[in-house]
């Protein structure tokens, strides 16, 4: 998946939340922050968030934001995160 903005970083925050079965008040717990925090960043409200907070939740989630300077996005690997967060919906 091709970061462009928070609002790509937030939707994979909260599908690999549920995919690990944590609610918003373990996950805020565990990276420090409120669970206001998470539920406004996962919602897309938080445009300008901290970038050490981002990166602590990111870090609790095991997720990690690769670049590879120069390779088109194609070049990187393609995930669907439409597909990712239907199956978790699905359950």
């Amino acid at each position: 998946m091709r970061i462009v903005s928070i609002a790509d970083i937030s939707a994979v925050v909260r599908g690999r939340r549920m995919e690990l079965g944590l609610s918003q008040g373990d996950l805020a717990q565990q990276a420090r922050v409120s669970r206001k925090w998470i539920n406004e960043f996962e919602a897309g409200g938080k445009a300008t968030a901290e970038l050490g907070h981002v990166l602590r939740v990111l870090e609790v989630l095991n997720v990690s934001l690769d670049s590879v300077a120069g390779a088109p996005a194609s070049d990187v690997g393609d995930i669907d995160l439409d597909d990712i967060l239907d199956g978790l919906r699905r359950g």
